[in-house]
């Protein structure tokens, strides 16, 4: 199960590259929002059908959720504009890696997750990743 994730990441931006030759910015990335908010919308019909409705809300969560949204949708057209514009598959690792970096030290920083070597050699090795890929 660890692994889905990854494999979601890899399938969407794989699938998005091939997509930006074929469609407009907005209007692919409309199709992949709308679709992605379809998807969940059948996940919250499963779990309400087999009894496994445990969905809590707050304007906070709301709030965050909205936001994440918002970033979400950018994403997506700022990677569309860059397919269009002969931007290499290869780098969306640099991105995600750079991504990664950020996450980890808003982790530290923000939520007080634990500072490790490994944490610490992973965002220095992820920021040389972003050096050495950036042509």
């Amino acid at each position: 199960m660890r692994s889905w994730p990854l494999f979601f990441t890899a399938r969407i931006k794989f699938s998005r590259r091939l997509a930006s030759e074929r469609i407009g910015d907005g209007l692919g990335g409309f199709v992949v929002e709308a679709s992605a908010a379809l998807s969940i919308l059948l996940y919250l019909a499963v779990l309400w059908f087999v009894g496994r409705w445990n969905q809590k809300f707050s304007a906070a969560g709301f709030n965050y959720s909205l936001l994440t949204g918002i970033c979400v949708g950018a994403g997506t057209i700022a990677f569309f504009l860059l397919f269009q514009k002969g931007g290499p598959l290869s780098a969306v690792p640099a991105i995600l890696a750079g991504g990664a970096a950020i996450m980890a030290i808003a982790g530290i920083v923000f939520f007080r997750e634990p500072v490790s070597w490994q944490r610490l050699l992973g965002v220095s090795l992820a920021i040389t990743g972003l050096f050495l890929l950036r042509r």
